[in-house]
């Protein structure tokens, strides 16, 4: 029997001696910041560009009937005390239409554009994933996040990301 037990925990020390190098192997993480990606790529900026040129036009159309509404209703506001009754109800009701037309195009702008942002940044995004699989497998990473809740600086690899999409042949441009 006592060699039974003297033998249980040699083989024991055995096992795990040869276990341990298995468990020594080092597990590599790193971590993507995707909303540095968003800010400093040069694709997220190009992507920028591209919707405020496309959207700049409407939006200062906007800008430029909000403006005239308020001047209208200005106007209505000091002149209503001297209008005839059926006048100041008419042009209230045309001030509600126009607010009314004004708060549809506003709706719809920000709906194009939420759209066209949506569009725009997936792409961005497909990029950047692509890069970061590129990075991973070129340094032998095991798992690369995207949201943490806290991640030590030194497993950030986003400057490395960013770095790649904005060389050559990092699929920076479309």
């Amino acid at each position: 029997m006592k060699s039974l037990s003297r033998r249980l925990p040699l083989a024991l020390v055995v096992a795990l001696a040869f276990a341990a190098p298995v468990q020594a192997q080092e597990f590599k993480a790193g971590f993507v910041n995707t909303d540095r990606i968003f800010r400093e790529a040069s694709s997220a900026k190009a992507a920028q560009a591209k919707l405020e040129q496309e959207f700049s036009r409407r939006e200062k159309e906007l800008v430029d009937q909000g403006n005239a509404l308020k001047s209208a209703t200005e106007k209505f506001e000091r002149e209503a005390p001297t209008m005839a009754e059926s006048q100041r109800v008419q042009r209230q009701r045309q001030l509600v239409d126009q607010d009314r037309d004004f708060q549809r195009k506003r709706r719809e702008f920000q709906e194009d554009l939420g759209a066209r942002k949506n569009e725009e940044l997936s792409q961005v995004l497909e990029r950047a994933n692509r890069v970061v699989k590129q990075v991973a497998e070129a340094e032998k990473y095991d798992v690369i996040l995207q949201e943490a809740v806290y991640i030590n600086p030194k497993h950030d690899i986003t400057d490395k990301v960013i770095k790649a999409m904005n060389g050559p042949g990092g699929n920076g441009a479309k």
